[in-house]
């Protein structure tokens, strides 16, 4: 199945500005990432072509770095995730600047399913989040994103338990 999902948001903030957002992925300070409602993005190394990482299930590597302009992560799980998908900053104006976020793979076998059901409402909640954050990072103030219903069962199912100790 051929997937391309795209989520972007127009904001107030010069292209210059808004791409340094990129300089701080994966960081301990991240002003894109909102790894305080999701699973932390991590690289075995800085944020460059070939650096191997990802988020939760999700892994991939660095295949395109253009600093404060595009990102390409090409997938390497889960199985069945064949493409990539990328970061842009896109100037509009000297004021005005898209940021943008697009998905770009075929699905297959088990994916077929997992991308619709469960990866992808949870991927398009998650994007929702960082565009949020990327927004008040900038000091503006965003939308404010909400989570579907789905998407709070499927965090509640895939939420780690602790380790539940078998009494003997």
């Amino acid at each position: 199945m051929k997937v391309r999902n795209i989520h972007q948001r127009t904001v107030d903030a010069p292209a210059a500005v808004v791409g340094r957002l990129f300089d701080g992925l994966a960081s301990v300070n991240d002003p894109l990432w909102p790894a305080d409602r999701w699973p932390p993005m991590r690289f075995d190394r800085p944020l460059q072509v070939g650096a191997r990482g990802g988020h939760g299930l999700v892994r991939y590597d660095v295949g395109a770095c253009e600093p404060g302009r595009s990102i390409r992560f090409d997938f390497t799980a889960p199985r069945g995730f064949d493409g990539h998908h990328r970061l842009e900053v896109v100037a509009k104006g000297e004021e005005h600047t898209v940021l943008r976020h697009v998905v770009e793979m075929n699905t297959r076998g088990p994916a077929v399913l997992s991308w619709p059901l469960v990866f992808g409402p949870l991927h398009d909640a998650l994007l929702e989040d960082a565009l949020d954050r990327a927004e008040r990072s900038l000091g503006l103030e965003p939308a404010g994103a909400r989570w579907s219903a789905w998407v709070r069962f499927l965090r509640w199912v895939l939420k780690p338990r602790g380790r539940r100790s078998r009494r003997e």
